[in-house]
This record gives structure tokens, C-alpha cells and sequence, in this order.
């Protein structure tokens, strides 16, 4: 699989008082391959939808470097970004707020090929497709975006992303306002869409389940670090990192043969302003001790394609 993004030490700093700045992403690193699905996972406040806006460069980076098909991202001025944007997409959140109540759906698809130069008979052929593909049908072209279902909304917001054939979407919380039968829906949709196209997806979440259906790879974050990245299978069952245990401990899969393994930890999850030097799970974990409070642990490959930012799991594996 070749990889057609890199995430290098990406970091964005908030100031938000007097000597006081929030870290809101910190050090993070991780590529994205061809036709590669990667779950980015965490609780609220973990850094993963800024994650996601600083790989577009919607927010500007503190630190770091993002490499699409080769050009780094990060450096490039206005004019240039503006003509990559295609190549790089938005799936939203709220799906109703992400779309023009002015605009049929078959304008909203077609508005960032017209915003990239697109002539007329292909911008038309396209959003045919992309309509299709996403299976809407024919006759939703002409309806408005308060004429859907959130469900038919959010797969319109997909059509429109997918327009410009781009090579990789973030798609940012994509299933949390529909209902279970729709997420499944939107899913399967996904997973066609990809086959077909080859294009790559970061699918931020903190819905694992969703997660675990679609995802090749999953990054788990906390504090604003990755602290583990696995292939999907391999984090599902073998977690490196006492967070990824504990917040995988608490998903209820709807399988009846898995048997619930809870594993908690306890206290309050620290602030990400002026942040101490450690692992940022220090002064919660179970396995701490004197050395998780003097360095921050990098990611180590425990196994193949297998990273873990724990001293315990290192010492003992």
C-alpha cells in the first residue's frame, strides 16, 4: 500500500492567558496509506477533530509537517493550498449545518467543482455519480437539504466531498447524529464508495463500534498524544497502552461471545495547559512509576505496524 500522507510531528498550541498555552495536539506523527481507512479515537478534548483541521490546514499548525502526495502542505502559501484543496476534503459533523438551505442537493455537490473551474457537462456527469454512489436517487437532486433526513443530509455532505475526487477525506464524527440503523447504513456506503474510488479516509470518532467497523488502523489518542495505533483487529484485542485498555474495556460490541473485561482508571483527566513533563497518563495510571514523570515515552513499535507510548509495556514486552 503506498502511502500518500505523513503527519510529522504535528503540534498545536492555544494561548489562552497570560503565560498560560493549551496544547491541544502534542507531537503527533502518523501516515495514511492509499485506499486506508485510519480511526482517529478519544474522548472529548483529546485533540482529534483539531488533529483533523490542522491536515487540512483550516488551523494553522504550531509545529510540524503534513506531506500529501509529496508537497508539504504546511508550507505552501495561500494560492497554491487553494488549488490542492480538492485534493483534500471535509466530511461535517452536523450534517444539516454543513449544507446551503438555499441550494438543491444537486448544487450542493456541484459547488466545488464550479469553485475549482470545472466545465459544465463533466460537473454534470459527476454529481449524477457522486448522487448514485452515496445512493441517493435520481429525484433527491432537486430537493432541499430541510426536505431530508439527517441520514440523507449527511450522505449528501459525502457526495459533495467526494466531488473533486479528492485522495483523502477527513471525515469528522460523521455518524454520531443518526440513529444506529443509519451509522450502519453510512458505513456500508463508506466501505462501497472506497472500493470504487481508492480514496483514503481519517474517520474521527469517539464512537468505537463505528470505529471498528470501518477502520483498517485505529489511533487512540489522549491529552492531545497518540498513545497507540494498531491495525484495527490487533487494538481490538491486545491493547499496549493501560488508556487504550480502559477505554476499550468500557465498549459495549454488540457481541454476545465477548466477554465484558473492565478495566478502570481512576481520578480526573489533567489539563492540556502548560502540561508537565511525563507521560500525560502519569499520576493516573496503575502501572506508574518514578520514570513515567521525568519523560515523555515515544511511540514504540511493539509489534509489527503495532505502536505503544508506555514505559510499562516496553519494560515488560
Amino acid at each position: 500500500m503506498s502511502t500518500i500522507l505523513e503527519v510529522e510531528n504535528l503540534t498545536k498550541i492555544f494561548n489562552v492567558g497570560k503565560d498560560a498555552n493549551l496544547y491541544a495536539v502534542n507531537n503527533v506523527s502518523f501516515t495514511l496509506g492509499k485506499g486506508e481507512t485510519l480511526g482517529l479515537v478519544g474522548e472529548s478534548g483529546s485533540g482529534k477533530t483539531t488533529v483533523g483541521r490542522c491536515v487540512l490546514r483550516l488551523i494553522e499548525p504550531s509545529e510540524g509537517k503534513v506531506v500529501l502526495n509529496g508537497i508539504d502542505v504546511t508550507s505552501l502559501p495561500d494560492k497554491k493550498l487553494r488549488s490542492l484543496r480538492s485534493q483534500m476534503q471535509l466530511v461535517f459533523q452536523d450534517p444539516f449545518g454543513s449544507l446551503n438551505p438555499r441550494l438543491t442537493v444537486d448544487q450542493v455537490i456541484d459547488e466545488p467543482l464550479f469553485l475549482h473551474g470545472e466545465e459544465k457537462n463533466i460537473r454534470k456527469k459527476r454529481v449524477e455519480k457522486m448522487r448514485d454512489l452515496v445512493g441517493l436517487d435520481n429525484d433527491v437532486g432537486n430537493y432541499y437539504p430541510a426536505d431530508l433526513t439527517a441520514s440523507e443530509q449527511q450522505r449528501v455532505g459525502v457526495a459533495r466531498a467526494l466531488a473533486t475526487q479528492p485522495s483523502f477525506v477527513v471525515l469528522d464524527e460523521p455518524t454520531s447524529m443518526l440513529d444506529p440503523s443509519a451509522r450502519l447504513g453510512l458505513i456500508d456506503v463508506l466501505k462501497d464508495i472506497q472500493n470504487e474510488l481508492g480514496t483514503s479516509f481519517i474517520f474521527i470518532s469517539h464512537d468505537l463500534t463505528s470505529v471498528a467497523r470501518i477502520s483498517d488502523r485505529v489511533a487512540i489518542m489522549y491529552l492531545g498524544h497518540i498513545i497507540e495505533v494498531a491495525p484495527t483487529d490487533v487494538i481490538l484485542n491486545d491493547q499496549r497502552h493501560p488508556y487504550s485498555k480502559a477505554l476499550l474495556s468500557a465498549v459495549l460490541f454488540p457481541d454476545p461471545s465477548k466477554k465484558l473485561d473492565p478495566f478502570v482508571i481512576e481520578g480526573e483527566i489533567p489539563t492540556a495547559i502548560n502540561p508537565k513533563p511525563g507521560c500525560p497518563l502519569s499520576g493516573r495510571c496503575p502501572y506508574h512509576d518514578s520514570s513515567c514523570d521525568s519523560e515523555t515515552p515515544p511511540l514504540i513499535e511493539v509489534e509489527d505496524r503495532h505502536q505503544s507510548r508506555c514505559i510499562y509495556w516496553n519494560k515488560i514486552n
